[in-house]
Protein backbone atom coordinates (compact mmCIF):
# COMPACT_ATOMS: atom_id res chain seq x y z
CA UNK A 1 0.00 0.00 0.00
CA UNK A 2 1.42 3.59 -1.02
CA UNK A 3 2.11 6.09 1.55
CA UNK A 4 0.68 9.70 1.23
CA UNK A 5 4.11 10.95 0.57
CA UNK A 6 4.55 8.18 -2.43
CA UNK A 7 1.22 9.41 -3.48
CA UNK A 8 1.43 13.05 -3.66
CA UNK A 9 5.33 12.40 -5.21
CA UNK A 10 3.19 10.21 -8.10
CA UNK A 11 0.53 13.04 -8.61
CA UNK A 12 2.59 16.51 -7.89
CA UNK A 13 6.08 15.30 -9.21
CA UNK A 14 7.10 18.86 -9.13
CA UNK A 15 5.38 20.55 -6.68
CA UNK A 16 6.56 21.50 -3.11
CA UNK A 17 4.50 20.16 -0.26
CA UNK A 18 4.64 18.74 3.11
CA UNK A 19 2.99 15.91 4.68
CA UNK A 20 2.09 15.84 8.59
CA UNK A 21 0.54 13.10 9.92
CA UNK A 22 -0.30 9.23 8.49
CA UNK A 23 -1.54 9.69 4.86
CA UNK A 24 -4.17 12.72 5.58
CA UNK A 25 -5.53 14.77 3.45
CA UNK A 26 -5.60 17.71 6.34
CA UNK A 27 -1.84 16.99 7.23
CA UNK A 28 -0.63 17.86 3.72
CA UNK A 29 0.57 21.84 3.65
CA UNK A 30 0.59 22.91 -0.46
CA UNK A 31 3.81 25.22 -0.75
CA UNK A 32 3.93 25.56 -4.76
CA UNK A 33 3.78 23.86 -8.20
CA UNK A 34 0.02 22.56 -7.54
CA UNK A 35 -2.26 21.74 -5.59
CA UNK A 36 -5.07 18.69 -5.87
CA UNK A 37 -8.08 17.53 -3.97
CA UNK A 38 -8.76 15.07 -1.10
CA UNK A 39 -11.00 12.60 -3.77
CA UNK A 40 -7.42 13.39 -6.14
CA UNK A 41 -5.50 12.49 -3.30
CA UNK A 42 -7.27 9.39 -2.24
CA UNK A 43 -7.96 8.05 -5.22
CA UNK A 44 -4.27 8.31 -6.25
CA UNK A 45 -3.45 5.74 -3.60
CA UNK A 46 -4.57 2.58 -6.01
CA UNK A 47 -3.22 4.33 -9.21
CA UNK A 48 0.16 4.60 -7.61
CA UNK A 49 -0.18 0.63 -6.25
CA UNK A 50 -1.17 0.18 -10.03
CA UNK A 51 1.98 2.16 -11.33
CA UNK A 52 4.39 0.96 -9.23
CA UNK A 53 3.35 -2.55 -9.91
CA UNK A 54 3.75 -1.96 -13.22
CA UNK A 55 7.08 -1.06 -13.21
CA UNK A 56 8.13 -3.76 -11.02
CA UNK A 57 7.01 -5.73 -13.38
CA UNK A 58 8.66 -4.23 -16.12
CA UNK A 59 12.49 -3.99 -14.39
CA UNK A 60 11.86 -7.73 -13.43
CA UNK A 61 10.98 -8.78 -17.35
CA UNK A 62 13.82 -6.04 -18.38
CA UNK A 63 16.34 -8.07 -16.38
CA UNK A 64 14.47 -11.52 -17.38
CA UNK A 65 15.66 -10.33 -21.20
CA UNK A 66 19.28 -9.31 -20.11
CA UNK A 67 19.61 -12.44 -18.07
CA UNK A 68 18.62 -14.33 -21.26
CA UNK A 69 20.95 -11.98 -23.80
CA UNK A 70 23.63 -12.92 -21.70
CA UNK A 71 23.36 -16.50 -21.19
CA UNK A 72 22.71 -16.87 -25.01
CA UNK A 73 26.41 -15.21 -25.23
CA UNK A 74 27.86 -17.56 -23.21
CA UNK A 75 28.21 -15.03 -20.07
CA UNK A 76 26.53 -14.68 -16.43
CA UNK A 77 25.74 -11.88 -14.29
CA UNK A 78 28.70 -12.98 -11.98
CA UNK A 79 31.07 -12.61 -15.25
CA UNK A 80 29.80 -9.06 -15.77
CA UNK A 81 30.39 -8.16 -12.04
CA UNK A 82 33.83 -9.66 -12.25
CA UNK A 83 34.29 -7.02 -15.70
CA UNK A 84 32.91 -3.94 -13.19
CA UNK A 85 29.71 -3.98 -15.36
Amino acid sequence: MATGAEVLGYLLPNAQWYLVGNDDYAGITFISGGTITQEQFEAGFPQYDAWKAEQDAQMAADKASATAKLEALGLTADDLKALGL
